[in-house]
């Protein structure tokens, strides 16, 4: 039993994996949060995109180049 005792105490106190063993962690809470709010994040990128892409369309038109007075100037 004292051989278990110490194996389990010089596991517990082995430091080499603890860099790996946090980025996983780190990895799998991400993952987790991403996995459980995926409909909001969609959502938003949707509507951000969307908000860009009306944007970029209203602006830089052939009837602004034909007839600079009609562009409105932001």
């Amino acid at each position: 039993m004292s051989l278990f005792k110490q194996r389990l105490s010089h596991f517990w106190q082995e430091e080499d994996g603890i860099g790996t063993l946090e980025l996983l962690l780190i990895v799998a809470v991400l993952v987790i949060v991403a996995v459980a709010f995926r409909k909001w994040i969609l959502s938003f990128i949707k509507k951000l995109f969307g908000e860009a892409n009306e944007e970029l369309g209203s602006t830089g038109t052939k009837d602004c180049l034909a007839t600079p007075d009609a562009c409105k100037n932001p």
